[in-house]
């Protein structure tokens, strides 16, 4: 099942509730707020990398708070 972790920069003071509307999304298994350069690491897993994209691409990335994001695909099989 393929997996990515999403890192997040949300807009400034946003951060909870984008969280919030972050863990309602299917497929989303976590998502926690951190310290650093991005506010949210979010991790998703799902059938295919079809759907995974579709989830980043129109679920997640698409949120109003979202800034900016950087995914990283976990290599199967490793």
């Amino acid at each position: 099942m393929p997996i990515v972790f999403i890192l997040i920069n949300s807009e400034l003071g946003k951060e909870k509730s984008l969280l919030k509307e972050i863990r309602s999304i299917s497929n989303v298994k976590e998502a926690h707020f951190i310290y650093g350069v991005y506010d949210i690491i979010v991790k998703v897993e799902a059938e295919n990398m079809e759907k995974l994209k579709e989830i980043v691409t129109f679920k997640i990335r698409r949120l109003n708070d979202v800034r900016n994001t950087l995914t990283m695909t976990v290599p199967e099989g490793v």
